[in-house]
């Protein structure tokens, strides 16, 4: 009997061959590929590789999509320029799924539109594309050349990656979050644990988690180095998928006696709300050995967080409470569908009766287009990195943190334990 993982089984349908191996190099078949305000490179890009760019074509309009997301709205002349380009390139190629800016973080979106299913092999050009192994595909960021070739020819070569798993076991602690779960992980393994590898996720806590818990570990599972992050679909996967696709799609699972490159089994119970301070995603410790950290900003957004769960959590918190006077509190929700959705909750009143200002979905208050930091300023964020000058100055500090974390810090002016907070 071939004992195989999940990603070796999507990656053998994808590339038509009965079985595939770890380090195997093979041509897969895409299913469904997404690029952001990048599309406005691809007509330079075939210029170079001499391809005339009037007579290019979409291997498949079903299987492409488009958005504009990093920056809404355009703050320079230059990024107006590439979404120009970028909008006429798509109606050019007639473009069938072209989003444009009122949808929000194409992450999110395109789950909720239903481009991604379970057991398919999807590629983004950006490095956040890991996010849709929440709904148990293959997926990985690619650069905008590799995604020229993926949009002509429909397919793509892969080195098949070892998979590793990550067990959790017992039970998560009051104010500890998924966004803890992985912060634990890349201070205690570092972010190269998985480098070019698959992440499997799995175990009873993770099995507990809602699916907008599970989003935002396969988003920073790249954080580890991770060339796919995924986890199996269950009946929370199948009510996802009833309400955003009507096609077919086929989950798929691991052998129950598949052969892992290595295994990694984590108490829950043990970890505490966690903080990365500057300037790496594995710089990890304790919020309570940060405790006391004056603060000048705080952020909730991005294709990591920014989701329903993370707003109720925030909104919990700073119910008839006020955000501190020398704090700027910025919350973006990553989609209109979940602003919308906040809206009608009450969510956005709490927000805005508290002194935060709520933005516009994009990816600007992570990618550092918005939310900008002066030299010297400090950040916690609810966002998958804290590069140095991620977020403006190069001299600036940014720390990550789940949303209870940040939304009680901000209350407080400094960095605090949620837990001591409350809700």
């Amino acid at each position: 009997m071939t004992i195989v993982t999940l990603i070796e089984k999507i990656l053998a349908r994808a590339c038509g061959s009965a079985k595939v191996c770890p380090d195997e190099f093979v041509v897969a078949k895409i299913d469904c590929a997404m690029m952001p305000e990048s599309f406005r490179m691809i007509p330079e890009l075939l210029t170079r590789a001499g391809i005339d760019a009037k007579t290019f074509t979409v291997w498949d309009t079903e299987r492409f999509v488009v958005f504009i997301d990093h920056q809404v709205p355009p703050t320079s002349v230059n990024r107006a320029e590439s979404q120009k380009l970028s909008r006429e390139f798509a109606t050019k190629l007639h473009i069938k799924y072209f989003y444009d800016i009122f949808c929000g973080v194409g992450h999110q979106v395109m789950m909720e539109k239903g481009h991604v299913k379970p057991g398919q092999l999807i590629v983004g050009a950006d490095s956040h594309t890991t996010t849709y192994g929440a709904l148990n595909a293959a997926a990985t960021g690619i650069g905008a050349s590799e995604m020229a070739y993926v949009i002509k020819t429909g397919e793509l070569w892969f080195k098949v990656p070892e998979t590793i798993r990550f067990e959790l076991n017992g039970r998560l602690g009051d104010f500890v979050f998924p966004k803890d779960i992985m912060l634990y992980i890349a201070g205690k393994y570092g972010t190269e644990v998985a480098q070019y590898k698959a992440i499997e996720w799995g175990g009873p806590v993770v099995d507990d988690l809602t699916l907008d818990g599970r989003m935002t570990m396969a988003n920073m599972s790249v954080e580890l180095g991770a060339k796919f992050g995924v986890f199996r679909a269950d009946s929370k996967t199948m009510d996802f998928l009833r309400i955003t696709t009507d096609r077919s799609f086929q989950p798929v699972d691991s052998d129950s006696d598949a052969t892992y490159g290595d295994k990694f089994f984590i108490d829950a119970s043990e970890i505490e709300p966690q903080i990365a301070a500057p300037h790496s995603v594995g710089n990890v410790r304790s919020v309570s050995a940060m405790k006391g950290t004056s603060i000048d900003q705080a952020v909730i957004a991005s294709c990591c967080d920014g989701r329903m769960e993370d707003l109720r959590i925030a909104a919990k918190l700073l119910r008839a409470k006020k955000v501190h006077p020398k704090v700027r509190f910025y919350i973006a929700p990553a989609s209109w569908k979940i602003y919308k959705q906040a809206l009608n909750e009450g969510i956005l009143r709490i927000f805005l009766d508290s002194g935060v200002l709520v933005e516009n979905p994009s990816c600007g208050l992570c990618t550092g287009y918005q939310g900008i930091l002066a030299k010297g300023e400090r950040c916690i964020a609810a966002i998958p990195r804290n590069f140095k000058g991620r977020l403006g100055s190069p001299d600036a500090e940014i720390f990550l943190a789940s949303p209870a974390t940040v939304a009680s810090s901000a209350i407080r002016g400094k960095i605090v334990d949620p837990r001591e907070e409350g809700m």
